[in-house]
């Protein structure tokens, strides 16, 4: 009996395991909260500074927005990121990540709170900016770093738990809750700054949600720990037995390839899709302009309840290559009918309900898929090099599209969308290949994709 007891992980126990779950999960639901804060305050951030503004133009506030993945795009921290994750642990990881997000959250506060002289003339003609743009950039940007790789932890710390139990429904529900995250700041920011006084009290909130945040995971770590020492009689792979040259696995592993390029086509085909899609339903469907958002809004707030959904099926049932070739599959469709010339609201929002399916279907199989490809040690660093040509696809999708849309306007100022509903409806088609390749994969190499999580 007793050599049964100490052979029993924490994790085995399903109030631990989930208690861990939610405690991480509030971790990224706080950083989601920040990523968003400022997006509804754009019209506070370019009125002038005396009438309670801050006076930046239209141009500083797309660098200020786009400087988020800066560091981890050009200087790759979020590779790095998942090699310092593999190589020293969920918890040193972790925890580094969470401070960095709230340093950049309080130099960006520190930033948007204060009055700074002069401009800042940026190389390679990137332009020139007001001291206090480049502050707030240089906090956002830290803040990115410190996100992201706190976001591949949150998903190692998930399989590191859930593996052979509830994975799927586990990695559903933490991003539900950091949609809830993203919800908030959208609903709340704008309201709470016009009530307090400003831009820095939305922001100061943000700040203080993230040292909430990095208390909670502070006490994750504490968790942590223990789940080691149960377990330590238990052969399993180490976090620090990752060696540097165990990277080749990773880049000679077909079936991580496909999972990878089918994360870059299929999120294509979502995220750049939605910074268009609120002016589609006006022009091309006629919806009314205060309302249009709504209908790409049901999206975010549809995998809220999708995604875990989904994910329960993949943890009781498997199937999980066959919910990924389904859903690939309702994205091509999705964009199809929206190429064609087809003009009623109606079914532009049966479409987007589709495309919602769609989006739950594919995230809540994927995630969890890639555990069974890749070997614990490796985890870290195979969640990076997916966000990371992921983050790259979605900085270059919208740019393509904003040209092809250019290239497509007429002079009364109408735009023909099919060249870019089709270009969307090409990632779809791209997506079914590869996940009909990774489902041969599977079979090939017997990952287990189609078999359910919980053993």
């Amino acid at each position: 009996m007793a050599a049964e007891i100490i052979r029993k992980k924490l994790s085995d126990s399903p109030g631990a395991r989930w208690t861990a779950l939610i405690i991480v999960s509030v971790t990224m639901m706080f950083a989601y909260f920040f990523t968003d804060v400022m997006s509804p305050l754009e019209p506070l951030l370019t009125t002038a500074r005396d009438k309670g503004g801050l006076g930046w133009t239209s141009d500083e506030y797309g660098f200020f927005s786009g400087s988020y993945g800066f560091f981890n795009v050009f200087l790759l921290l979020l590779f790095f990121g998942g090699i310092i994750l593999d190589k020293f642990g969920i918890r040193f990881t972790g925890l580094m990540s969470t401070v960095l997000m709230v340093g950049g959250a309080l130099i960006k506060w520190w930033a948007v709170s204060n009055t700074f002289d002069g401009s800042v003339t940026l190389p390679l003609g990137i332009g020139t900016y007001q001291t206090q743009v480049i502050l707030a950039s240089l906090g956002f940007a830290t803040f990115g770093v410190g996100s992201e790789i706190a976001g591949i932890t949150v998903s190692k710390v998930i399989a590191k738990w859930f593996t052979g139990h509830e994975l799927a429904l586990a990695m559903g529900l933490q991003v539900a809750l950091a949609r809830i995250g993203t919800a908030g700041a959208l609903a709340a920011s704008l309201p709470i700054a016009q009530a307090l006084g400003g831009v820095p009290k939305s922001i100061g909130l943000g700040a203080a949600l993230l040292c909430i945040g990095l208390v909670s995971f502070i006490v994750y770590c504490v968790m942590d720990r223990k789940e080691d020492m149960t377990s330590s009689a238990i052969s399993q792979e180490s976090e620090e037995g990752f060696r540097f040259k165990d990277l080749s696995l990773l880049f000679t592993n077909k079936g991580f390839w496909l999972i990878t390029l089918l994360c870059l086509m299929f999120y294509a085909g979502v995220f750049p899709f939605l910074k268009f899609a609120t002016k589609i339903m006006v022009y091309k469907y006629g919806v009314d302009a205060e309302l249009a958002g709504l209908i790409p809004a049901m999206l975010p707030f549809g995998t809220i309840f999708l995604t875990p959904l989904f994910g329960g099926i993949y943890d009781k049932h498997g199937k999980g290559a066959t919910l990924m070739i389904i859903g690939s599959v309702l994205l091509t469709i999705v964009h199809t009918i929206f190429a064609l010339p087809a003009e009623s609201w109606i079914l532009a929002v049966a479409v987007m309900i589709l495309l919602g399916i769609a989006f739950g279907l594919v995230p809540s199989a994927m995630w969890p898929s890639v555990p069974k490809i890749i070997p614990m040690k490796l985890l870290g660093s195979a969640y990076a090099m997916i966000f990371y040509i992921q983050n790259i696809g979605l900085s270059l999708v919208p740019i393509i599209i904003g040209k092809v849309n250019q290239s497509n306007t007429g002079i009364d100022g109408t735009i023909n969308y099919t060249p870019a509903m089709c270009i969307f409806a090409a990632f779809g088609i791209v997506s079914i290949i590869l996940s009909l390749m990774l489902k041969h994969e599977n079979a090939k190499k017997s990952y287990g994709l189609e078999e359910p999580n919980i053993k």
